[in-house]
């Protein structure tokens, strides 16, 4: 009978045991997944986006928490988001409304279910109770280093027991700008690529580590596929709530920057040539309008470089070619003043000096901005 008794109470110990160990890494009432929107149509949207998604089963509750919001209302909005200085801030929606935009954007959306204890998931929901306090909601946006996607790495690595483990994710030397160019070729939005060399200096060229390519929403879903917590896989399921598939942008190469920048480039060389007066009066007013706009684009990259908050701004050596000097330059072009003729000439011998190191300056420069440089080099010379 004892013997009878023991094995009876043995097993029914041991399921008390694991049930009690179950309960303490298992008991929460929160299920936490992370939320990945692919890519939109609009410039904005082009990198995706990620959120945070928490379920409630005692409060019935199913909220998302985004990082990425800012108000278009907000007083100076405009002179704020170019200086760097518009605060973003964590905002909370219902899951349904926020699935239902992006349904209809036919933006597909990928759940990932972490798998986590019942004092990380406490300390998730924590720290996004501290974050949603006014003092705490406001943050200033940064695209590389600080953004909506990177406050959800740093939420889990905050929450995580012991220190999050990434498995790597990146080819050799990756740097950000490749990254960047991959999303913007995709959707074929080479004007938005070219706007985007012309502004972000040489930072963005910088080699990423693991870590660092997960500013962008679908490497932070690769880094926390790949991650664990000690030896814990930090997803536990993973699936599509919904899928509308891939769409690979075919590239037009009749409105490629190259292209139209070439095409001007070799039009404005035949009309050089040309003996017709009415031709060379245009010819006359291209140049101021050139070399106006050139110096133009140098006051813009000058003052982004200098008169913003923004990291990645700085440093831009698109300023060896866009001078801001040439803005006055411009009213200049038919004079026949001495200094206006070594003005001209250093600028041709200074672009030409610029386009032998195009491609070796610490700073990936856009091709497109060549056509423009042999313009300069050219219309300086007549």
């Amino acid at each position: 009978m004892g013997i009878m008794l023991r094995n009876f109470l043995i097993p029914c110990i041991l399921c008390l045991i694991s049930y009690s160990g179950f309960s303490q890494t298992d008991s929460s009432h929160l299920r936490v997944s992370l939320l990945t929107c692919s890519p939109g149509d609009e410039l904005y949207t082009t990198f995706g986006h990620s959120a945070l998604r928490i379920t409630d089963s005692l409060h019935n509750d199913d909220i998302v928490y985004n990082y990425g919001t800012f108000n278009f209302d907000e007083p100076g909005f405009y002179t704020k988001f170019i200086r760097g200085k518009l605060m973003y801030y964590l905002s909370t929606e219902d899951f349904t409304s926020f699935k239902h935009d992006y349904e209809a954007d036919k933006r597909t959306m990928t759940e990932q279910v972490l798998n986590l204890s019942f004092t990380e998931k406490e300390k998730i929901f924590s720290l996004l109770m501290q974050n949603l306090q006014s003092e705490n909601r406001f943050y200033k946006y940064d695209f590389l280093f600080d953004n909506c996607t990177t406050r959800l790495r740093d939420l889990l690595e905050k929450a995580a027991d012991t220190t999050v483990q990434y498995a790597h994710i990146l080819k050799e030397k990756t740097r950000f700008r490749q990254l960047i160019h991959a999303y913007l070729d995709k959707g074929d939005k080479q004007w938005g690529k070219l706007g985007i060399d012309l502004l972000l200096g040489a930072k963005t060229d910088a080699v990423m580590d693991n870590r660092e390519a997960m500013f962008l929403p679908d490497y932070l879903l690769k880094g926390v596929d790949s991650a664990r917590i000690g030896v814990k896989h930090v997803v536990r399921s993973k699936y599509d709530l919904m899928f509308y598939g891939e769409e690979n942008g075919t590239k037009n190469f009749f409105t490629d920057p190259v292209f139209i920048f070439s095409v001007l480039f070799i039009g404005i060389v035949v009309i050089s040539f040309s003996k017709n007066t009415r031709l060379r009066g245009i010819l006359n007013r291209f140049d101021g309008f050139l070399f106006f706009m050139t110096g133009f684009t140098g006051i813009v990259i000058f003052f982004m470089w200098f008169g913003t908050d923004h990291i990645t701004t700085k440093n831009n050596y698109n300023l060896l070619w866009a001078w801001p000097t040439h803005a006055v330059a411009a009213f200049f072009v038919d004079s026949k003043k001495a200094w206006t003729k070594y003005y001209f000439t250093f600028t041709v011998v200074a672009n030409l000096l610029v386009l032998m190191l195009w491609f070796f300056v610490p700073q990936q420069l856009n091709p497109a901005f060549i056509p423009i440089v042999l313009l300069i080099i050219f219309r300086s010379t007549s």
